[in-house]
């Protein structure tokens, strides 16, 4: 039971030594300051990614992956939201500390970000070329016609047909695929220590969803990058990552190596997203539904955040809130009930 196992300090969440680790997370609070009270998006996080790994971060819509990823890129929406407590290490240095002006060096240079929908990430009254050029132009010095050699070769490198040409055209004028490689090819032009991709393929078909996802995996292996991929797919998770984060309401349920997770899921939560995942069973009629929804983060439940979901919940877990605990090698949870 997790109440015998050692309680992990939320500081320490990855056995991984400095020399490999690109990112650490300590103590994340990104709290959003509103008329009707104050929301903890993302509530006391701690993780770190390594340096040639690609980091799976999973949940339901609302449970802070993608304020955590904007939080380490410094764009935290403002006023509203704010960072009020813990470090964000990027290859030794600390990004919380840095004045934004510090933040504009780093962002596009050393590490970069893929948005969800590539469509309004892109400028639509200018080039998609011409964007890409200006990250080199920016952070490289690079000539404009350095640049745009640079654009050309980034397009080819992420399998742009016709790359020439393409560089002339408007984001609109692309499909959603091309878009989506555009964005690739921008956010990879300066060779960042760290890529960010926040649901890279939700609104890809499933043939080029393959395409992007084997693109991702195949330049962070030539360029030996770490990657933090935001999802709410375990299915694309089981096919790139090397490590998994299960976030639940602004917190970490559950962490482990990729097939530890699946092969060992501890948390009921995560036991539901894997249940909910289609099959080829012929009699299965419908797909598996976690019952209930994220709660309310200006009304949190008392206790474990799951547990109002939870079909393994007893008394206990309104009473009070699981630590994170480590329960194997590398494998932690946040459960008081965990099936070990």
């Amino acid at each position: 039971m997790a109440e015998d196992s050692a309680v992990i300090d939320e500081h320490n969440t990855m056995d991984a030594s400095i020399s490999d680790t690109m990112l650490e997370v300590t103590g994340l609070r990104t709290y959003f300051f509103t008329n009707k009270g104050v929301i903890p998006a993302v509530d006391d996080l701690s993780f770190t990614v390594k340096k040639g790994k690609i980091l799976g971060i999973v949940g339901e819509s609302g449970c802070g992956k993608s304020m955590t990823a904007l939080s380490i890129m410094g764009l935290v929406p403002a006023p509203s939201g704010k960072i009020v407590a813990g470090s964000i290490v990027l290859d030794g240095k600390n990004l919380v500390n840095l004045t934004e002006k510090e933040m504009c060096k780093i962002r596009g240079n050393e590490m970069s970000m893929i948005f969800q929908e590539p469509m309004t990430a892109l400028n639509p009254v200018y080039t998609v070329g011409k964007q890409v050029m200006e990250a080199s132009i920016q952070h490289l010095q690079l000539s404009k016609t350095q640049a745009k050699e640079k654009a050309l070769e980034m397009f080819e490198l992420v399998g742009i047909p016709e790359p020439q040409k393409r560089l002339d055209v408007y984001p609109h004028q692309l499909s959603g695929g091309l878009r989506q490689r555009v964005m690739i090819a921008m956010a990879l032009s300066c060779r960042p220590k760290l890529l960010i991709a926040d649901e890279p393929t939700t609104a890809l078909d499933v043939t080029v969803q393959a395409q992007i996802l084997q693109l991702m995996k195949k330049l962070q292996a030539e360029l030996n990058s770490a990657i933090m991929l935001i999802t709410h797919d375990l299915g694309v998770v089981a096919e790139v990552c090397d490590d998994v984060m299960i976030m639940y309401a602004g917190k970490i349920v559950e962490q482990a190596n990729v097939f530890e997770l699946f092969d060992n899921c501890l948390h009921p939560y995560t036991a539901g997203l894997l249940k909910a995942l289609p099959t080829f069973q012929e009699n299965r009629e419908r797909l598996y539904n976690i019952p209930g929804m994220l709660p309310n983060l200006l009304q949190l439940p008392q206790g474990c955040r799951f547990y109002p979901r939870c079909e393994r919940a007893s008394a206990i877990c309104a009473e009070r809130e699981p630590d994170l605990v480590e329960v194997g090698q590398g494998h932690f949870v946040r459960c008081l009930k965990y099936r070990g």
